[in-house]
């Protein structure tokens, strides 16, 4: 156990595991589940769990359809949390947050719709080499078919961006959009959207962000950052799997075309042609994932009433415990920044030992971890390694999860004989 301080938490992490179901399983023949893999996917409070259970038992009914009370219920309940997404993220209107299965879809929705509408022979798109595939493949795709041009900014040491680069891409003229991950969710580095956005705007760029690693763990307010988009995901912020978030200024999702067609996102249809719905409906079409919707909302509640800047105050202590007890371990090799721009994400190798190896004897433990490229095959070369371990914590992670990884992480040396 490490003598570091143990900082007094603004909420009790210890407490709140209570309200997770499955942070009470036993796991391995009966160790103690320590999940440490919440960038993948957050664990969901058992209030999340209740509200799905009880929209499908009190509730259930198509949405904007019926004019009857099933209907009307289940009508007030997704739009109610739309609002209550829209008030997380400090969107102007609810109807600038677009409900989409997930922060992939999200993005592919802009670059089929914003790109195929706005792209063309030599412009340019700019990426980094931080981002998740999802943030990459739709990119490539649109880019092939408009002719356009996919430029990258490179990272230094750290894992921080090299912006110079993107002032050379955007003094060429022909940068058309930005597309960058607020948090990197293999290296956990916390991106200066604003200053990417002031930037890029400065040359008449639009900006895309990928918020799926931020949102969960961070304060957004996207009209102080200024994006034009901002995409994330619900099972990452305590929601259910399959409901995300596209948000867009008003003014671009009126003027792009629907990406997918059929019933809801259509005002007038004849057999020649169709007009389409206002917004939010132009671009939710068929039936929705209504029970989802509200769950997430439910979790909105739960991180407001915890407060998104006591959620990132807890994650940085955490972390900050998290890379001095590991740096004490000999052998291991940490990646990312060290400083206020990181979250919660800790990314590292041993020695030798192929990360899935590590993986393996750390869930005999009872420990679940992440290891391979992360989805980010492109950062991983740059990094020189085929990929890595990464543990990741959230608000029901303690320091006592921390030391059972360091536990675990020495009996990986014995076993592999790495030496001091």
């Amino acid at each position: 156990m490490s003598t570091l301080h143990t900082h007094t938490r603004q909420f009790d992490a210890r407490a709140l595991r209570e309200e997770f179901p499955i942070l009470q399983r036993l796991v391995r023949g009966g160790k103690p589940l320590i999940y440490l893999d919440s960038a993948a996917t957050s664990q969901k409070p058992a209030a999340v769990i209740q509200a799905l259970e009880d929209f499908y038992r009190t509730t259930n009914a198509n949405i904007h359809r019926g004019v009857y009370e099933l209907s009307e219920a289940a009508t007030l309940a997704y739009d109610q949390a739309r609002a209550k997404v829209a008030r997380l993220i400090n969107a102007p209107d609810p109807r600038e947050c677009i409900f989409v299965r997930n922060t992939t879809e999200a993005i592919n929705l802009v670059a089929q719709s914003w790109g195929r509408a706005n792209l063309g022979p030599g412009d340019i798109v700019v990426l980094s080499l931080l981002e998740h595939h999802s943030n990459i493949v739709p990119w490539q795709l649109i880019a092939r078919e408009r002719g356009a041009e996919l430029r990258y900014i490179d990272i230094d040491e750290s894992g921080r961006l090299l912006l110079e680069q993107l002032d050379e891409y955007l003094a060429s003229g022909r940068v058309k959009l930005v597309s960058a991950t607020h948090v990197s969710n293999a290296l956990g580095t916390i991106t200066p959207v604003a200053e990417i956005v002031e930037r890029a705007h400065a040359a008449g760029a639009v900006v895309l962000v990928d918020g799926a690693q931020s949102v969960p763990h961070l304060p957004v307010d996207v009209q102080a950052l200024g994006v034009d988009f901002y995409a994330f995901s619900g099972h990452k912020m305590l929601g259910p799997m399959g409901i995300g978030v596209l948000y867009g200024r008003r003014e671009l999702l009126e003027a792009m075309p629907p990406f997918l067609g059929g019933g809801d996102m259509i005002r007038t249809v004849t057999l020649e042609e169709s007009t389409w719905a206002d917004l939010p409906a132009k671009f939710e079409a068929g039936t929705p994932s209504v029970a989802d919707a509200v769950a997430l909302g439910v979790a909105v509640d739960y991180l407001q009433r915890l407060s998104m800047p006591a959620i990132r105050q807890h994650e940085m202590e955490l972390v900050r415990y998290a890379l001095a007890r590991l740096d004490e371990i000999p052998g291991v090799t940490l990646y990312g920044p060290v400083g206020e721009d990181r979250s919660g994400v800790v990314s590292f190798t041993l020695g030798d030992v192929h990360p899935h190896d590590i993986a393996g004897i750390l869930d005999s433990e009872g420990i679940a971890i992440r290891a391979g490229h992360h989805c980010a095959q492109p950062l991983m070369r740059r990094l020189g390694v085929v990929a890595t371990a990464r543990a990741s914590v959230y608000l029901y992670n303690t320091e006592e999860d921390i030391d059972r990884l360091v536990d675990a992480l020495l009996i990986v040396r014995q076993l592999f004989n790495i030496e001091d």
